[in-house]
């Protein structure tokens, strides 16, 4: 079982470790999009911190035995940034990641959504809406079956549009969850705009906390107040968690940050150098 940090409050060293490697993820994750033609670029990249945070840091998993009973689990209920998620599985050790460059392929395991061929998937997602409500199922059989282990559930900011979010996060309070951690994506962009304008929910904190969840807000692209947000949760609490994670759609490079037509786009060969290289750019500043 790989260990967690317990916790302690992580060193610098650590940190910039983590940041490294989200900048190497993005790097990764631009790669295979470009060569695949296809894939979902601003939310894939305004969601790497998170997952970095979650994988390298908060979470208890074996690579060698995915299906350890005791194990944290993890739903990306927003299927469709998988690339991100692909990256991290790779990085983690579930799967080779010289298989990240037979993403999109004909035959290849790793589709455009989730799915349980890819070792550390635990469920399919794409349709938006159903992460949480299983979530909540697998967190009330672990409190059922006194088990240990933590549901971190990663959701759309448009997801919130969607009803059975609402069902399950009254069932979540309801049957007293503190196993269950939510995560919104939050970057307030959507494939047809500004999230807010498609359908609002400005008022996300006060919705949560309505139907009886913990709340927590931090800056979601930053690996410091991520990590000390996932040491702190505490299973014991009695009502389920909800992360407010304020992120950037197409964190960390200049021309897809914060534009939602980079929702699903593909960047052109010159547009994926000048990527790379801003991300290289930001990589030497963290070795500095």
């Amino acid at each position: 079982m790989s260990t967690t940090h317990g916790g302690a409050v992580m060193a610098g060293s650590d940190r910039r470790d983590l940041e490294r490697k989200a900048l190497e993820i993005r790097k990764q994750l631009l790669n295979i999009i470009y060569a695949a033609g296809g894939g979902h670029t601003g939310g894939s990249l305004s969601s790497v911190d998170i997952l970095v945070s979650l994988f390298f840091h908060a979470m208890r998993y074996n690579p060698a035995n995915p299906e350890d009973p005791a194990r944290d689990r993890f739903i990306l209920s927003k299927g469709h940034s998988v690339e991100g998620f692909y990256c991290v599985l790779a990085n983690a050790g579930f799967f080779p990641v010289e298989e990240l460059a037979t993403y999109g392929r004909f035959g290849s395991r790793l589709y455009g959504h989730p799915t349980m061929k890819v070792p550390g998937v635990e469920v399919p997602t794409g349709a938006l809406g159903h992460g949480l409500s299983v979530g909540v199922g697998m967190a009330i059989a672990g409190k059922r079956d006194n088990a240990a282990y933590r549901v971190f559930v990663l959701m759309g900011d448009g997801e919130q549009a969607e009803g059975s979010v609402w069902e399950a996060a009254m069932a979540a309070s309801h049957y007293k969850l503190d196993n269950l951690i939510g995560i919104i994506d939050y970057n307030k962009l959507q494939i047809s705009g500004n999230v807010d304008t498609v359908m609002r929910i400005s008022s996300l904190r006060d919705r949560w906390e309505s139907f009886g969840w913990r709340i927590e807000e931090v800056d979601g692209n930053d690996i410091t107040q991520l990590t000390d947000l996932f040491d702190r949760v505490s299973p014991d609490s009695g009502r389920p968690t909800l992360v407010i994670a304020n992120t950037v759609k197409g964190k960390g490079v200049s021309f897809m940050e914060n534009n939602a037509s980079w929702h699903h786009h593909v960047p052109t060969e010159e547009e994926l150098k000048q990527a790379l290289a801003e991300l290289d750019a930001q990589l030497a500043e963290v070795h500095s």
